[in-house]
Order: C-alpha cells, then sequence, then structure tokens
C-alpha cells in the first residue's frame, strides 16, 4: 500500500500559495514540523492529518493518497496476471493474501497454482513448484466449484505434469500424463518427455505420431477455417498464403504415392486455393489449381481410402487411422459442398468445365 502524506501536504500547500511558516501557523506546529512531514521524515499525529484535510478542503484518504484495491478474487486475479506479465514477484504476496481471504474457492485457489507455477520456471524456484503443486491438489478437492469451460482436471493434471518437469521430476511428470490421457490430448507432451528427457525414444514414437497426427488435423481444420473468415472479410491475398502453407504442409508430411485421405484433403484445400487465385485476379493459376482439385478428387473416389495414407515419418505397428469429414462422404461431395458455401459462379464455372472433361 503506498502513501503519499508528504507529497500531498507539500502540493496543498503550494495550490494554496502558503508558505511552511504560514501553514505551520495555521495548524499550530513549528515551520520545522512542516518541513518534516513534507520530507517525509515524520508523519503528523491522527487529530492533526483530520485537521490538515479539513483546512485543505479534502477528505483524509485522498491526503493520504490511498486508494482503496478492489480485493473481490477476479480484481486479484487481474492485478497477479498483470504482475506475472512484468515478472513483479509481488504476485506470490498477493496470491497468498488472496488464499488467506479464500482459502476454499476454487477461483483463487487454482490460480494462484498458476501464479506459483509462472515463477516456478529457472534454477533455485524448488519452493514456488512445490507451493505451485499443493494448490494444484487442493483445486483438485475444490474441482465441483469450477464454472469455467476451459478447465477441468485433465487440465489440472497436465499443468502439475509441467511443474514435475520443472522440477526434473520426469517420470512422475509422464506417470501423470498417461494416466489422465483422454483421447491422447497430452500423447505429445508424453513422447517429447520420453524421447528428450527420459531417453525412452521406442516408447515414444507411438505417442509423438499421435500427437504430430492430432496437431496436423486441428492445424488443417484451423486453416480451413479462418480461410473462410479471411473470405468474408475480402482478405483474399492472405487467405492464399494461408492455404499455401496448409498445403506445403501437407506436401512436407504425405508420401502420395497411393490414395489416402490425404487426397481428400488435397481436393479441398485446391478448390480453394482456385477461388482466392481468381478474386486476386490470377486466373491462369486459378485453372491450374481446379484442374489439381478434379485430379485429387477423381483419384480419391475411384478408390475411397479413409485411412491416413503414407508419412513421411513410420506409423508405428498396431496403430491404425481413420478419417472422415462433415463436408461429404466422397470428394466430389466435399468440393462441392464448399462451392456452395463460396457462392461464386466464377468458380463453379471452372469446376464444372474441368470435371466434365
Amino acid at each position: 500500500m503506498e502513501i503519499t502524506l508528504s507529497d500531498n501536504i507539500r502540493k496543498f500547500r503550494k495550490e494554496r500559495r502558503l508558505t511552511q511558516e504560514q501553514l505551520a501557523e495555521v495548524m499550530g506546529v513549528t515551520t520545522g514540523a512542516v518541513h518534516k512531514w513534507e520530507s517525509g521524515i515524520s508523519v503528523p499525529d491522527i487529530s492533526l492529518i483530520v485537521e490538515l484535510a479539513d483546512f485543505f478542503n479534502t477528505s483524509v484518504d485522498v491526503l493520504l493518497g490511498y486508494k482503496m484495491k478492489d480485493n473481490h478474487i477476479d480484481s486479484t486475479i487481474g492485478r497477479m496476471e498483470e504482475m506475472c506479465r512484468n515478472s513483479d514477484p509481488e504476485a506470490l504476496i498477493e496470491a497468498e493474501k488472496l488464499l488467506k481471504k479464500y482459502p476454499n474457492s476454487f477461483k483463487a485457489v487454482q490460480s494462484c497454482a498458476s501464479i506459483y507455477s509462472f515463477f516456478g520456471v529457472g534454477k533455485g524456484k524448488e519452493a514456488e513448484c512445490r507451493r505451485s503443486l499443493e494448490l494444484y491438489e487442493q483445486a483438485r478437492i475444490l474441482i465441483d466449484q469450477n464454472t469455467n469451460p476451459r478447465i477441468n482436471e485433465a487440465i489440472i493434471l497436465g499443468r502439475m505434469s509441467t511443474v514435475y518437469s520443472l522440477l526434473g521430476e520426469y517420470e512422475k511428470a509422464v506417470e501423470i500424463l498417461e494416466s489422465h490421457n483422454p483421447d491422447g490430448v497430452f500423447s505429445d507432451n508424453i513422447g517429447l518427455i520420453k524421447a528428450l528427457n527420459l531417453k525412452q525414444t521406442k516408447e515414444a514414437a507411438p505417442f509423438l505420431v499421435e500427437g504430430m497426427l492430432a496437431g496436423f488435423g486441428t492445424l488443417l481444420n484451423s486453416i480451413l477455417g479462418y480461410t473462410a473468415v479471411l473470405c468474408a472479410e475480402k482478405k483474399f491475398s492472405t487467405a492464399k498464403k494461408m492455404l499455401g502453407l496448409g498445403v506445403d504442409l501437407m506436401k512436407g508430411l504425405y508420401e502420395c504415392d497411393t490414395v489416402s485421405f490425404a487426397d481428400k484433403e488435397y481436393a479441398m484445400a485446391y478448390i480453394l486455393l482456385a477461388y482466392t487465385s481468381l478474386k486476386t485476379g490470377d486466373r491462369e493459376k486459378a485453372t491450374e489449381y481446379v484442374k489439381t482439385t478434379v485430379f485429387h478428387t477423381k483419384r480419391f473416389d475411384y478408390a475411397p481410402n479413409y485411412s491416413i495414407g503414407k508419412f513421411l515419418f513410420d506409423i508405428p505397428e498396431g496403430m491404425s487411422f481413420v478419417f472422415r469429414d462433415i463436408l461429404g462422404d466422397s470428394a466430389k461431395e466435399s468440393v462441392e459442398t464448399l462451392l456452395i458455401y463460396i457462392n461464386d459462379s466464377e468458380i463453379k464455372e471452372l469446376w464444372d468445365t474441368f470435371y466434365n472433361e
């Protein structure tokens, strides 16, 4: 808490164009006393503070320079997060104050655990890490209070695993993730720790493959979805670059010597590239992309194969993946569903022309 009484006495005195001697006379004290107040050497008695506030026609809290903090949970958490952005360790003091006030609040306990884990990064930070783990365990007990849809017990356990990794306790970090890995959500982290920290490269491979494929699918879906956003905003040049990134990613990972679900993904990506090329004035490139779309569409639909296909990395024995998309059963259906969404006669005409050749 910051008090600026000395500065304020000086400020109010000067605003009224009084000398220290004149203020001393009004308050019935020596000039030296006023000098000490304004220098911060001493503080007026409480009765004099009240008299000063009355004389300066202000309130005691304004004279003191005290500002009441909003100490509700959300406000305190917001302040702590701001302190983290500035790497201000005062956040830990705020966290302990919050925990004393709300020791059985999930929101308070979980947030303070995150604050401690933030400051647990680096050498010599074991105390912060241990405190973080202690609070995360308490948060698990209080999880029934949680109203944040982005947080659940699996998320908390994932964060605990990160803290154990900071402590160098990699076996414990992996143990937590392996026992709570719904739909492979932590497979990438499990594989990374096994491969790098535990040197268990053979055991790491299945997890890393699962993690890469999940991430690959997430990234492609996000690229296709955000392309729609960019097109709606008529940012066709940026949309085209984003689609190019997706196609380059597929080319870098797939070995397309056999038909696979990759052909269906290529077809959808290339028809969007054709559309964005048209909208950026490159009809020649658009035509080329439509032809490529038709190639992958017919290749897939002639012998549909919903498996993942061959990647540049080996799929561990016993692992199999089957994919579907919500746009259509065949590649043709998926492309034409996209064309309905696009609703552009020029790209539709190009598609019909080359598909029906």
